[in-house]
């Protein structure tokens, strides 16, 4: 192995790998600066073109295969980087041997936020609503079947751009994205996750290094929020167990009130007429457990077929 391949304590900056979108920069600068802030290490960020950077293929149609993820995990492993950000909801949920997720940093808004001029409710019939995710369609579908909805891709300004230019009505995005930006006093509305479940992990980061850099996994460790990783560990194990990638229309949602874990999640039809949802409550601790249970719950009540339909 490499000598690159393990922290050097005597290396004053450390490098962490982040993708080049804005959003994917600002919220690294934010965990270089706390990091740096609780540790007195230096960051410098490095920035790396994943393939869902440059892909003109819909993310849906990719099937959640760590389109954002590969190229960061390519230079940590070739030690040109030191550590990646990543965020969560991107990242597979199957492990890779490789690499571990030393720091998962308190949880920024979990929520969908629609942006336009008009709450949900209030968008005339026939209104064309951007998203680029089965989910959220999934689900708007089941509260407004009578909208269109378009898929979109690009980053927050080009999304919010089309609604600027009358080309679409609204357009439905991570709150925790907006707000990381500035632009959260463009949302209409939030949606409740009671009326729509985000995406396992949705509004959280994961901090990644190298599984054999003990000095660094335990420097990252200072970021790490005990909640929040309980939390979307329960709700990743949903997706694992129901063998689902990042793009299924799969929602779910964990909190802790800070002795039992509170697990909600979903799958909705794509049409948005059917849906399979359970609830569970458990010990933090056994989290995995919890989503594990949950999600076998939901496929013994058809959640498996639900994942299996496409609409035209």
């Amino acid at each position: 192995m490499s000598e690159g391949l393990v922290l050097d304590a005597g290396r004053s900056v450390l490098r962490l790998g982040t993708r080049r979108s804005l959003m994917a920069t600002t919220q690294s600068r934010q965990v270089a600066d706390r990091l740096t802030g609780l540790t007195g290490r230096p960051v410098e960020l490095v920035g790396v073109t994943t393939f869902g950077d440059v892909t003109k293929t819909h993310l849906a149609q990719l099937g959640g295969t760590g389109v954002f993820v590969s190229a960061l995990r390519d230079k940590l492993i070739e030690g040109e980087i030191d550590f990646a950000v990543h965020s969560l909801k991107d990242l597979p949920t199957a492990p890779d041997p490789r690499v571990v997720i030393a720091a998962i940093p308190p949880r920024d808004d979990p929520r969908d936020a629609l942006v336009g001029s008009l709450k949900l409710a209030d968008l005339p019939s026939g209104a064309l609503v951007g998203t680029g995710s089965p989910r959220r369609v999934a689900q708007l579908r089941a509260l407004r079947p009578d909208l269109s909805y378009v898929p979109i891709r690009g980053n927050a300004d080009t999304r919010i751009g089309k609604v600027a230019s009358g080309e679409l009505r609204a357009v439905v995005l991570a709150a925790a994205g907006l707000g990381r930006l500035g632009r959260d006093a463009e949302i209409s509305q939030l949606f409740d996750v009671t009326e729509m479940l985000p995406a396992p992990g949705q509004g959280a980061l994961a901090v990644e290094c190298r599984a054999g850099d003990t000095a660094l996994i335990d420097l990252l460790a200072v970021l790490d929020d005990p909640r929040t990783r309980a939390a979307v560990t329960a709700e990743r194990a949903v997706l694992a167990t129901l063998e689902a990638g990042c793009s299924a229309p799969v929602g779910a949602y964990a909190a802790d009130d800070g002795h039992i874990l509170n697990l909600t999640a979903t799958v909705v039809a794509i049409d948005g007429t059917r849906s399979v949802r359970k609830s569970t409550a458990g010990e933090p601790w056994a989290a995995m457990e919890l989503g594990r249970d949950l999600a076998t719950a939901m496929i013994a009540e058809g959640a498996g077929t639900l994942m299996g339909e496409r609409t035209h």
